[in-house]
């Protein structure tokens, strides 16, 4: 049976300022995958990221998302979405923490706009699963850097969407907020069946969470297993020996056995 494709990229190409950003990407990632997008910085992760949501247009190439094309189609109900730098809230913005997470609920509903008793618990949840329910009523603006994070994940989760996509999320976190938020990722693609596509520098770590490796540098450059990662020449050429098996972490799970 052929597994249902949630995002199709094929010979894209983009250009900022007439330097070419990417070149010739193509991959496909299917339903339930758990993909870590990685690569150096200026590599493209952030523009593809975009153009894979219809925030920017292609120069050449196509990118289909739930089969149809960006340009045509973006169903916000089914996408869950973690810019790398989300909005500053100031000290004097009057929502509060529960009120910003529900935002990712109302912002799909129709006129008029309302939360109901089941949207509630979900809000509820989603403050659970990052640990800040103690933070609900507190104005967003008076929050920590790191705080105000978390709740950027809440709302990105709020509505257990089918695609997650996020922008360089851990940074702000401190250690056990990472676990705890790593354990929510693999609960949603584990348990709810959920596509996530995890933007990250921590080329070293998400090995541990992640089912596969997209390395771009402007073009690709790996994408595949953690299994094939280790296993494959051509990446041993690229990143040495020693930091390839690093990177894949299938030598930890041997050595446990």
């Amino acid at each position: 049976m052929e597994e249902k494709k949630i995002i199709s990229v094929d010979n894209l190409h983009f250009k900022y300022q007439g330097g070419e950003v990417l070149t010739g990407v193509k991959f496909d990632i299917a339903a339930g995958d758990f993909v870590g997008l990685v690569g150096p910085n200026g590599g493209g992760k952030t523009t593809l990221v975009r153009l894979i949501l219809g925030l920017l247009r292609p120069g050449r190439g196509t990118i289909q998302i739930f089969g149809r094309q960006t340009a045509d189609f973006f169903d916000r109900s089914k996408i869950g979405y973690l810019p790398q730098k989300p909005f500053p809230y100031s000290l004097r913005f009057p929502s509060t923490v529960g009120e910003i997470v529900g935002l990712g609920l109302l912002s799909l509903k129709n006129f008029p706009r309302a939360l109901g008793r089941g949207d509630e618990a979900a809000v509820e949840r989603a403050l659970d699963r990052l640990n800040i329910r103690k933070l609900k009523y507190k104005l967003i603006g008076e929050l920590s850097g790191g705080q105000q994070q978390r709740v950027f994940l809440a709302r990105a989760l709020v509505n257990e969407p089918e695609l997650l996509v996020l922008d360089e999320p851990i940074p702000a976190l401190d250690p056990e907020s990472r676990e705890n938020f790593f354990a929510t990722l693999q609960e949603l693609n584990e348990k709810k069946g959920a596509t996530i596509l995890l933007v990250t520098h921590d080329l070293v770590n998400i090995g541990r969470y992640a089912r596969q490796l997209l390395y771009i540098d402007r073009k690709i450059v790996f994408h595949g297993d953690f299994d094939q990662f280790c296993g494959s020449t051509e990446v041993g050429e690229y990143f040495g020996e020693f930091a390839q098996h690093v990177i894949c972490h299938r030598h930890d799970k041997e050595s446990k056995k």
